[in-house]
């Protein structure tokens, strides 16, 4: 070997260190800033609320104030037509023993044993509050039930199977539609004999049309979606596809339907019940009680008024609240599908 090859086999390579001892490599880990330590949104923004759909649509419902006070409300009137009675005892049903209070009684009458005072017959106002309660209540909330099941049902079908079934189903609710809806009430509580039960299915009678044009309009998209078409193609039914896909994925305006319908089902038996076509006694509804107490407001015995009214007013608005809050908060999920 010359002196030249050895001279070669010495030098470095052209970006070679000229020493034998190994690059060192650091190994220290990041260390968070203590911002970060401390829980601080980073500087490129406000930090976004993480998890699941469900506690976002209650993040966004609790960010509605008015909405969870309504709730609280509508939680306390129950309690108050339901455990109120068990509490504070008085007869609503005997008009016989009525008769012994006294009529027309102003509020804390006969020593504090009347806080309302008394009705034209003698009834305890504030006992009446509670009964009546329970009916306008038990018919709002059941009648929207019905309606919102037999809607959901019937638009999701006409929607799903469309073509001459779609045309003629929608047909029958323009029908239904077009007829007076007070009309139509009273003349099946006329022909019919009135009772909680027939009130119930009247007013969702005439209730199940919203619903189901509704969702008739939520299937017409749906069933386009490339989810419906996959189960189609693996051999699924219709049954399995309308109920485990498509009012699943409409439940946002189903359930924003039914708050709203509960509000709208306690004003159609006020008017009822204010026309004389309520709850027939001994039992009663706040709308009931509204009318009878109607020739008493020249005499100034507001509390037969005031007290029913307010509560019924207090009651739809309430729903009515927690209805927007929730079409706010399901919105969410509408964005997700």
């Amino acid at each position: 070997m010359t002196d030249a090859d050895d001279r070669a086999r010495d030098t470095p390579a052209f970006g070679a260190s000229a020493t034998d001892s190994p690059v060192a490599v650091s190994l220290d880990l990041v260390v968070p800033s203590a911002a970060a330590q401390a829980g601080e949104p980073p500087e490129g923004g406000e930090a976004q609320a993480t998890g699941g759909i469900g506690r976002q649509i209650l993040r966004v419902f609790l960010e509605h104030k008015l909405a969870v006070a309504s709730l609280a409300f509508i939680v306390l009137v129950i309690l108050f037509c339901w455990v109120g009675p068990l509490v504070y005892h008085t007869n609503q049903t005997n008009q016989q023993a009525a008769l012994f209070n006294p009529e027309n009684a102003p509020p804390g009458a006969t020593g504090g044993k009347f806080p309302l005072g008394t009705t034209q017959t003698g009834f305890d106002v504030l006992g009446r509050l509670m009964f009546g309660g329970q009916a306008s209540m038990t018919v709002g909330l059941l009648s929207a039930l019905v309606a919102t099941v037999v809607g959901v049902a019937y638009g999701a079908a006409a929607g799903f199977f469309g073509r001459w079934l779609d045309a003629l189903m929608m047909r029958i609710v323009d029908i239904v539609l077009s007829i007076p809806v007070l009309f139509l009430l009273i003349a099946l509580v006329t022909i019919f004999h009135s009772s909680e039960l027939l009130l119930i299915f009247v007013i969702a009678g005439v209730s199940w049309l919203v619903p189901a044009r509704l969702v008739r309009g939520e299937t017409l998209t749906l069933r386009t979606r490339e989810y419906v078409q996959a189960v189609r193609a693996m051999g699924g039914g219709g049954g399995r596809i309308i109920g485990r896909h498509i009012i699943p994925n409409a439940v946002g305006t189903i359930v924003v339907f039914a708050t709203f319908q509960v509000a709208t089902s306690i004003l159609i038996l006020a008017a009822l019940g204010f026309l004389g076509f309520g709850i027939p006694a001994p039992g009663t509804d706040w709308g009931t009680m509204l009318s009878n107490a109607v020739g008493t407001i020249g005499n100034g015995w507001w509390w037969e008024i005031y007290p029913v009214g307010a509560l019924i007013v207090l009651v739809v608005v309430a729903f009515n609240f927690i209805g927007d809050a929730l079409r706010d908060a399901l919105e969410v999920r509408t964005q997700r599908r």
